[in-house]
């Protein structure tokens, strides 16, 4: 706490000029084009790894990074904040781009994947519920490295059964059908400092500069 505390005073100091402008045009209204998913583990920061500003990213974090999917009456199952964040992005900010980005060492995975998870923590263990398609998914994928870890393993197959979730919602989907909204699933190496994108058939690709490339060629040609 205390290191947050003189955070604030050297930000005022030092970068706070820096960014009034900034925050002067944002006080206005937000704009972000990318809703990001991400977990509550304080290793990943978004904002330092892709090296984003303010305004750029619209952010739901929670642990796991678990979406509860809808019900066929287009009702999510779970959380009605996840479910209030992606409308919100989607309807009221207008976002073209969504990321589900995972990590590894996650301790939800390791929870999953451990006989006693969440013994102690009842709601730890409900919440957990949304991740257990995820099992199944890393069983059945024939792209995944099996030199990592199981719960490393489970954490990459877990982005992308969440992205499926994400696609249970009918804002999401109709947009989707409309070819108004890409998806995105991400990985963050936390040992190595490295962050992989899904490729279908390939795997979580490390995003050097070809990759980086390849994404945004994509995009380019979808929306040109």
């Amino acid at each position: 706490m205390k290191k947050l505390i003189r955070g604030i005073v050297e930000f005022r100091s030092k970068l706070r000029p820096e960014y009034a402008e900034t925050f002067a045009r944002l006080a206005l209204g937000q704009n972000p084009d990318t809703l990001f998913i991400a977990c509550s583990d304080s290793r990943v920061v978004p904002n330092l790894f892709a090296s984003t500003d303010p305004g750029d990213l619209f952010v739901i974090r929670n642990v796991g990074n678990l979406i509860s999917p809808c019900g066929a009456d287009g009702v999510s199952l779970g959380d009605v904040s996840e479910a209030a964040a992606i409308e919100y992005s989607v309807l009221s900010l207008g976002i073209s781009n969504i990321v589900v980005c995972g990590h590894s060492e996650c301790a939800a995975m390791k929870e999953l994947i451990a006989t006693s998870a969440g013994v102690d923590m009842p709601m730890f263990k409900t919440w957990l519920y949304n991740g257990y398609p995820s099992l199944a998914r890393m069983d059945a994928a024939t792209w995944i490295d099996q030199k990592l870890a199981p719960h490393n393993r489970l954490s990459q197959a877990n982005v992308l059964q969440q992205l499926e979730h994400l696609k249970s919602y009918p804002s999401v989907k109709r947009l989707m059908d409309a070819g108004k909204l890409s998806f995105h699933g991400w990985w963050f190496d936390i040992a190595h400092a490295e962050v992989f994108a899904y490729e279908e058939e390939l795997g979580f690709v490390l995003i050097d500069e070809t990759e980086a490339q390849r994404i945004i060629q994509r995009m380019n040609r979808k929306n040109p």
